[in-house]
Protein backbone atom coordinates (compact mmCIF):
# COMPACT_ATOMS: atom_id res chain seq x y z
CA UNK A 1 0.00 0.00 0.00
CA UNK A 2 1.39 3.39 -0.97
CA UNK A 3 2.36 5.61 2.00
CA UNK A 4 0.14 8.59 2.64
CA UNK A 5 1.36 12.17 2.38
CA UNK A 6 1.20 12.41 6.18
CA UNK A 7 3.53 9.42 6.54
CA UNK A 8 6.03 11.00 4.10
CA UNK A 9 5.99 14.30 5.97
CA UNK A 10 6.59 12.50 9.27
CA UNK A 11 9.54 10.58 7.82
CA UNK A 12 11.04 13.79 6.42
CA UNK A 13 10.70 15.58 9.78
CA UNK A 14 12.30 12.60 11.57
CA UNK A 15 15.25 12.69 9.14
CA UNK A 16 15.74 16.41 9.71
CA UNK A 17 15.69 15.94 13.47
CA UNK A 18 18.30 13.19 13.28
CA UNK A 19 20.59 15.34 11.11
CA UNK A 20 20.24 18.35 13.40
CA UNK A 21 21.22 16.18 16.37
CA UNK A 22 24.59 15.35 14.80
CA UNK A 23 27.55 17.49 15.93
CA UNK A 24 28.68 19.98 13.32
CA UNK A 25 32.06 18.30 13.17
CA UNK A 26 30.63 14.86 12.43
CA UNK A 27 31.01 15.26 8.71
CA UNK A 28 34.61 16.35 9.23
CA UNK A 29 35.48 13.71 11.82
CA UNK A 30 37.02 11.51 9.18
CA UNK A 31 38.36 13.99 6.62
CA UNK A 32 39.68 12.82 3.33
CA UNK A 33 43.37 13.28 2.92
CA UNK A 34 43.94 16.11 0.46
CA UNK A 35 45.96 15.18 -2.58
CA UNK A 36 49.52 16.55 -2.43
CA UNK A 37 49.64 20.01 -3.93
CA UNK A 38 51.67 20.29 -7.10
CA UNK A 39 54.66 22.65 -6.98
CA UNK A 40 53.87 26.05 -8.51
CA UNK A 41 54.68 26.54 -12.16
CA UNK A 42 57.81 28.71 -12.33
CA UNK A 43 57.23 32.20 -13.73
CA UNK A 44 60.68 32.14 -15.36
CA UNK A 45 62.96 29.24 -16.28
CA UNK A 46 65.72 30.15 -13.83
CA UNK A 47 67.21 32.66 -11.39
CA UNK A 48 70.93 33.41 -11.62
CA UNK A 49 72.59 35.40 -8.84
CA UNK A 50 75.75 37.53 -8.91
CA UNK A 51 76.94 39.40 -5.85
CA UNK A 52 78.63 39.59 -2.46
CA UNK A 53 77.62 38.57 1.08
CA UNK A 54 74.16 40.08 0.55
CA UNK A 55 73.41 37.15 -1.76
CA UNK A 56 76.05 34.47 -1.04
CA UNK A 57 74.37 31.12 -0.24
CA UNK A 58 77.50 29.10 0.37
CA UNK A 59 80.16 29.94 -2.23
CA UNK A 60 82.68 30.95 0.42
CA UNK A 61 82.21 27.64 2.25
CA UNK A 62 84.52 26.27 -0.44
CA UNK A 63 87.15 29.02 -0.18
CA UNK A 64 89.99 29.85 2.18
CA UNK A 65 88.65 33.05 3.68
CA UNK A 66 87.63 34.70 6.93
CA UNK A 67 84.42 35.81 5.21
CA UNK A 68 82.39 32.69 5.92
CA UNK A 69 79.01 32.12 7.54
CA UNK A 70 79.10 28.34 7.85
CA UNK A 71 79.04 28.32 11.65
CA UNK A 72 76.45 28.98 14.31
CA UNK A 73 74.59 31.18 15.06
CA UNK A 74 74.30 32.00 11.35
CA UNK A 75 71.33 30.18 9.87
CA UNK A 76 69.67 29.47 13.22
CA UNK A 77 66.30 30.76 11.91
CA UNK A 78 66.73 29.41 8.37
CA UNK A 79 64.38 26.71 7.09
CA UNK A 80 66.83 24.00 8.17
CA UNK A 81 67.91 25.82 11.38
CA UNK A 82 71.51 25.23 10.36
CA UNK A 83 74.26 27.49 8.98
CA UNK A 84 74.43 27.38 5.18
CA UNK A 85 76.84 30.17 4.29
CA UNK A 86 74.15 32.88 4.28
CA UNK A 87 75.15 36.01 6.19
CA UNK A 88 71.95 36.26 8.20
CA UNK A 89 70.01 34.49 10.92
CA UNK A 90 67.68 33.12 8.24
CA UNK A 91 66.87 33.75 4.62
CA UNK A 92 68.39 36.40 2.38
CA UNK A 93 66.47 38.33 -0.33
CA UNK A 94 67.23 35.91 -3.19
CA UNK A 95 65.61 33.08 -1.21
CA UNK A 96 62.35 35.00 -0.94
CA UNK A 97 62.54 36.02 -4.60
CA UNK A 98 63.12 32.43 -5.74
CA UNK A 99 60.00 31.47 -3.81
CA UNK A 100 58.01 34.29 -5.47
CA UNK A 101 59.18 33.05 -8.87
CA UNK A 102 58.12 29.48 -8.09
CA UNK A 103 61.72 28.25 -8.12
CA UNK A 104 63.77 26.27 -5.59
CA UNK A 105 66.52 27.99 -3.62
CA UNK A 106 69.40 28.58 -6.00
CA UNK A 107 72.54 26.48 -5.24
CA UNK A 108 76.08 27.90 -5.20
CA UNK A 109 78.06 27.59 -8.41
CA UNK A 110 81.12 26.02 -6.79
CA UNK A 111 78.97 23.21 -5.41
CA UNK A 112 77.53 22.53 -8.86
CA UNK A 113 80.93 22.90 -10.48
CA UNK A 114 82.39 20.20 -8.25
CA UNK A 115 79.61 17.82 -9.28
CA UNK A 116 80.14 18.69 -12.93
CA UNK A 117 83.84 17.99 -12.55
CA UNK A 118 83.02 14.45 -11.53
CA UNK A 119 80.31 13.68 -14.07
CA UNK A 120 80.90 16.03 -16.99
CA UNK A 121 78.39 18.22 -18.78
CA UNK A 122 75.84 15.58 -19.67
CA UNK A 123 72.11 16.03 -19.25
CA UNK A 124 72.10 14.00 -16.04
CA UNK A 125 74.68 16.29 -14.42
CA UNK A 126 73.36 19.75 -15.25
CA UNK A 127 70.06 19.31 -13.43
CA UNK A 128 71.24 21.54 -10.61
CA UNK A 129 71.92 24.37 -13.07
CA UNK A 130 68.74 24.29 -15.14
CA UNK A 131 66.75 26.43 -12.68
CA UNK A 132 69.57 28.74 -11.75
CA UNK A 133 72.99 29.10 -10.14
CA UNK A 134 74.28 31.43 -7.43
CA UNK A 135 77.78 32.83 -8.07
CA UNK A 136 77.79 35.39 -5.23
CA UNK A 137 80.83 35.44 -2.96
CA UNK A 138 81.13 37.22 0.38
CA UNK A 139 83.79 39.98 0.49
CA UNK A 140 83.71 40.23 -3.31
CA UNK A 141 83.70 43.64 -4.90
CA UNK A 142 83.33 45.26 -8.27
CA UNK A 143 87.11 45.69 -8.18
CA UNK A 144 89.03 42.43 -7.91
CA UNK A 145 91.22 43.66 -5.05
CA UNK A 146 88.34 44.77 -2.80
CA UNK A 147 88.06 42.49 0.23
CA UNK A 148 91.34 40.71 -0.46
CA UNK A 149 92.58 41.15 3.11
CA UNK A 150 89.93 38.63 4.22
CA UNK A 151 91.24 35.91 1.95
CA UNK A 152 89.87 34.29 -1.20
CA UNK A 153 86.74 35.49 -2.93
CA UNK A 154 85.20 35.52 -6.40
CA UNK A 155 85.14 39.05 -7.81
CA UNK A 156 82.46 40.47 -10.11
CA UNK A 157 84.56 39.85 -13.23
CA UNK A 158 85.27 36.27 -12.16
CA UNK A 159 81.58 35.65 -11.44
CA UNK A 160 80.61 36.84 -14.90
CA UNK A 161 83.25 34.50 -16.32
CA UNK A 162 81.58 31.68 -14.37
CA UNK A 163 78.24 32.65 -15.93
CA UNK A 164 79.88 32.39 -19.34
CA UNK A 165 81.20 28.95 -18.39
CA UNK A 166 77.70 27.93 -17.33
CA UNK A 167 76.34 29.11 -20.67
CA UNK A 168 78.85 26.91 -22.50
CA UNK A 169 78.08 23.90 -20.31
CA UNK A 170 74.35 24.28 -20.85
CA UNK A 171 74.84 24.75 -24.60
CA UNK A 172 76.77 21.49 -24.76
CA UNK A 173 74.01 19.62 -22.93
CA UNK A 174 70.86 21.35 -24.21
CA UNK A 175 71.95 22.82 -27.51
CA UNK A 176 72.61 26.43 -28.43
CA UNK A 177 69.02 27.40 -29.26
CA UNK A 178 67.61 26.04 -25.99
CA UNK A 179 70.32 27.79 -23.96
CA UNK A 180 69.71 31.10 -25.71
CA UNK A 181 66.01 30.81 -24.89
CA UNK A 182 66.77 29.85 -21.27
CA UNK A 183 69.04 32.85 -20.69
CA UNK A 184 66.75 35.32 -22.44
CA UNK A 185 63.75 34.39 -20.32
CA UNK A 186 65.57 33.95 -16.98
CA UNK A 187 66.19 36.61 -14.32
CA UNK A 188 69.71 37.67 -13.37
CA UNK A 189 70.01 39.26 -9.93
CA UNK A 190 73.07 41.46 -9.29
CA UNK A 191 73.93 42.80 -5.81
CA UNK A 192 77.50 43.98 -5.32
CA UNK A 193 79.56 47.07 -4.46
CA UNK A 194 79.52 47.52 -0.68
CA UNK A 195 82.94 45.93 -0.24
CA UNK A 196 84.52 48.40 -2.63
CA UNK A 197 83.80 51.00 0.05
CA UNK A 198 83.98 48.94 3.27
CA UNK A 199 87.20 47.09 2.45
CA UNK A 200 88.84 49.41 -0.06
CA UNK A 201 87.95 53.09 -0.45
CA UNK A 202 87.01 53.89 3.16
CA UNK A 203 90.15 52.08 4.39
CA UNK A 204 92.21 54.03 1.83
CA UNK A 205 93.89 50.87 0.58
CA UNK A 206 96.95 51.70 -1.56
CA UNK A 207 96.23 55.39 -0.99
CA UNK A 208 93.20 55.19 -3.28
CA UNK A 209 91.71 58.39 -1.84
CA UNK A 210 94.75 60.31 -3.07
CA UNK A 211 94.08 59.12 -6.63
CA UNK A 212 90.28 59.28 -6.74
CA UNK A 213 87.81 61.71 -5.27
CA UNK A 214 84.59 59.98 -4.17
CA UNK A 215 82.72 60.87 -7.38
CA UNK A 216 85.64 59.67 -9.51
CA UNK A 217 85.79 56.39 -7.63
CA UNK A 218 82.04 55.96 -8.04
CA UNK A 219 82.32 56.52 -11.77
CA UNK A 220 85.08 53.94 -11.97
CA UNK A 221 82.80 51.40 -10.24
CA UNK A 222 79.73 52.22 -12.33
CA UNK A 223 81.69 51.88 -15.58
CA UNK A 224 82.99 48.50 -14.44
CA UNK A 225 79.45 47.30 -13.65
CA UNK A 226 78.24 48.47 -17.04
CA UNK A 227 80.98 46.51 -18.79
CA UNK A 228 80.02 43.32 -16.97
CA UNK A 229 76.33 43.81 -17.76
CA UNK A 230 77.32 44.23 -21.41
CA UNK A 231 79.27 40.96 -21.16
CA UNK A 232 76.11 39.31 -19.84
CA UNK A 233 74.07 40.87 -22.64
CA UNK A 234 76.50 39.32 -25.14
CA UNK A 235 75.48 35.85 -23.91
CA UNK A 236 71.78 36.63 -24.24
CA UNK A 237 70.99 37.88 -20.74
CA UNK A 238 68.01 40.22 -21.07
CA UNK A 239 66.36 40.53 -17.64
CA UNK A 240 68.52 42.00 -14.86
CA UNK A 241 67.62 43.11 -11.35
CA UNK A 242 70.40 45.51 -10.33
CA UNK A 243 70.47 46.26 -6.61
CA UNK A 244 71.76 49.57 -5.30
CA UNK A 245 73.75 49.72 -2.07
CA UNK A 246 72.13 49.94 1.39
CA UNK A 247 72.84 52.78 3.87
CA UNK A 248 76.29 51.45 4.75
CA UNK A 249 76.83 54.39 7.09
CA UNK A 250 74.03 53.10 9.33
CA UNK A 251 75.62 49.67 9.86
CA UNK A 252 76.60 48.91 13.48
CA UNK A 253 80.25 48.55 12.45
CA UNK A 254 80.47 52.18 11.35
CA UNK A 255 78.31 53.50 14.19
CA UNK A 256 80.90 51.97 16.51
CA UNK A 257 83.96 52.79 14.40
CA UNK A 258 83.03 56.46 13.89
CA UNK A 259 81.85 56.94 17.48
CA UNK A 260 78.18 57.67 16.80
CA UNK A 261 76.79 59.00 20.09
CA UNK A 262 73.09 58.23 19.77
CA UNK A 263 72.90 55.94 16.78
CA UNK A 264 73.12 58.66 14.14
CA UNK A 265 74.18 57.30 10.76
CA UNK A 266 77.51 58.41 9.33
CA UNK A 267 76.53 60.98 6.70
CA UNK A 268 79.88 61.03 4.91
CA UNK A 269 79.62 57.32 4.10
CA UNK A 270 75.96 57.45 3.15
CA UNK A 271 76.50 60.43 0.87
CA UNK A 272 79.15 58.52 -1.07
CA UNK A 273 76.80 55.54 -1.34
CA UNK A 274 73.92 57.74 -2.52
CA UNK A 275 76.15 59.15 -5.25
CA UNK A 276 77.13 55.64 -6.35
CA UNK A 277 73.49 54.58 -6.45
CA UNK A 278 72.57 57.59 -8.55
CA UNK A 279 75.28 56.65 -11.06
CA UNK A 280 74.10 53.05 -11.12
CA UNK A 281 70.50 54.06 -11.79
CA UNK A 282 71.51 56.48 -14.54
CA UNK A 283 73.71 53.85 -16.16
CA UNK A 284 70.92 51.26 -16.16
CA UNK A 285 68.51 53.71 -17.81
CA UNK A 286 71.06 54.56 -20.50
CA UNK A 287 71.78 50.86 -21.10
CA UNK A 288 68.09 50.18 -21.75
CA UNK A 289 67.97 53.06 -24.24
CA UNK A 290 70.99 51.70 -26.07
CA UNK A 291 69.78 48.09 -25.99
CA UNK A 292 65.96 48.30 -26.07
CA UNK A 293 65.51 44.51 -26.11
CA UNK A 294 67.00 44.40 -22.59
CA UNK A 295 65.42 45.28 -19.26
CA UNK A 296 67.43 46.36 -16.23
CA UNK A 297 65.37 47.06 -13.14
CA UNK A 298 67.38 49.22 -10.76
CA UNK A 299 66.25 48.59 -7.17
CA UNK A 300 67.15 51.23 -4.60
CA UNK A 301 68.13 49.26 -1.50
CA UNK A 302 69.06 52.53 0.22
CA UNK A 303 65.53 53.89 -0.20
CA UNK A 304 63.92 50.66 1.00
CA UNK A 305 66.23 50.40 4.00
CA UNK A 306 65.74 54.01 5.10
CA UNK A 307 61.98 53.44 5.01
CA UNK A 308 62.48 50.60 7.51
CA UNK A 309 64.85 52.64 9.72
CA UNK A 310 62.50 55.61 9.83
CA UNK A 311 59.35 53.54 10.42
CA UNK A 312 60.58 50.82 12.73
CA UNK A 313 57.36 50.77 14.78
CA UNK A 314 55.28 50.09 11.68
CA UNK A 315 57.52 47.16 10.83
CA UNK A 316 57.75 45.87 14.40
CA UNK A 317 61.44 46.49 15.12
CA UNK A 318 62.64 47.44 18.59
CA UNK A 319 66.08 48.66 17.55
CA UNK A 320 67.57 50.01 14.35
CA UNK A 321 71.12 50.49 15.60
CA UNK A 322 72.18 47.41 17.58
CA UNK A 323 73.27 44.19 15.91
CA UNK A 324 71.60 41.07 17.24
CA UNK A 325 74.97 39.31 17.21
CA UNK A 326 78.19 41.14 18.01
CA UNK A 327 80.28 42.77 20.73
CA UNK A 328 80.84 46.34 21.88
CA UNK A 329 78.69 49.41 21.38
CA UNK A 330 75.96 48.72 18.83
CA UNK A 331 77.39 45.19 18.50
CA UNK A 332 79.67 46.64 15.87
CA UNK A 333 83.09 46.17 17.44
CA UNK A 334 83.58 42.50 16.59
CA UNK A 335 82.08 40.05 14.13
CA UNK A 336 79.51 37.43 15.20
CA UNK A 337 81.40 34.19 15.90
CA UNK A 338 79.62 32.45 18.79
CA UNK A 339 75.97 31.58 19.52
CA UNK A 340 76.37 33.18 22.95
CA UNK A 341 76.93 36.55 21.29
CA UNK A 342 73.47 36.59 19.69
CA UNK A 343 70.23 38.06 21.02
CA UNK A 344 67.27 35.78 21.66
CA UNK A 345 64.90 37.33 19.10
CA UNK A 346 66.49 38.50 15.86
CA UNK A 347 63.12 39.54 14.42
CA UNK A 348 63.12 42.59 16.70
CA UNK A 349 66.40 43.81 15.17
CA UNK A 350 67.13 45.43 11.83
CA UNK A 351 70.76 44.29 11.93
CA UNK A 352 71.86 40.69 12.40
CA UNK A 353 75.60 41.35 12.66
CA UNK A 354 77.88 44.35 12.17
CA UNK A 355 77.11 44.61 8.43
CA UNK A 356 74.16 42.38 7.51
CA UNK A 357 70.40 42.68 8.08
CA UNK A 358 68.14 40.10 9.70
CA UNK A 359 65.83 37.70 7.92
CA UNK A 360 62.93 40.05 8.77
CA UNK A 361 64.53 42.94 6.87
CA UNK A 362 65.52 40.68 3.97
CA UNK A 363 61.88 39.61 3.61
CA UNK A 364 60.66 43.23 3.49
CA UNK A 365 63.29 44.21 0.92
CA UNK A 366 62.45 41.17 -1.22
CA UNK A 367 58.74 42.03 -1.11
CA UNK A 368 59.61 45.53 -2.31
CA UNK A 369 61.73 44.15 -5.15
CA UNK A 370 58.92 41.82 -6.11
CA UNK A 371 55.98 44.23 -6.04
CA UNK A 372 56.79 47.39 -4.06
CA UNK A 373 54.57 46.01 -1.31
CA UNK A 374 55.85 48.38 1.40
CA UNK A 375 57.56 51.10 -0.60
CA UNK A 376 58.64 51.48 -4.20
CA UNK A 377 62.26 50.49 -4.73
CA UNK A 378 62.55 49.38 -8.35
CA UNK A 379 62.63 51.47 -11.52
CA UNK A 380 61.25 51.38 -14.16
CA UNK A 381 59.52 48.12 -13.18
CA UNK A 382 59.50 45.75 -10.23
CA UNK A 383 60.33 42.06 -10.62
CA UNK A 384 56.69 40.97 -10.82
CA UNK A 385 56.19 43.34 -13.75
CA UNK A 386 59.48 42.33 -15.34
CA UNK A 387 58.62 38.64 -15.59
CA UNK A 388 55.45 39.53 -17.50
CA UNK A 389 57.39 41.38 -20.18
CA UNK A 390 57.57 39.63 -23.54
CA UNK A 391 60.94 39.09 -25.10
Amino acid sequence: MAPSLAHLVCLLLLLLLLLSALPLSAAASTPRSAPPSAPPTPLVPALFVIGDSTSDVGTNNYLGTLARADREPYGRDFDTHRPTGRFSNGRIPVDYLAEKLGLPFVPPYLEQSMRMGVGGAGLSNIGGMIQGVNYASAAAGILSSSGSELGMHVSLTQQVQQVEDTYEQLALALGEAATVDLFRRSVFFVSIGSNDFIHYYLRNVSGVQMHYLPWEFNQLLVNAVRQEIKNLYNINVRKVVLMGLPPVGCAPHFLSDYGSQNGECIDYINNVVIEFNYGLRHMSSEFIRQYPDSMISYCDTFEGSVDILENRDRYGFLTTTDACCGLGKYGGLFICVLPQMACSDASSHVWWDEFHPTDAVNRILAENVWSGEHTRMCYPVNLQEMVKLKQ
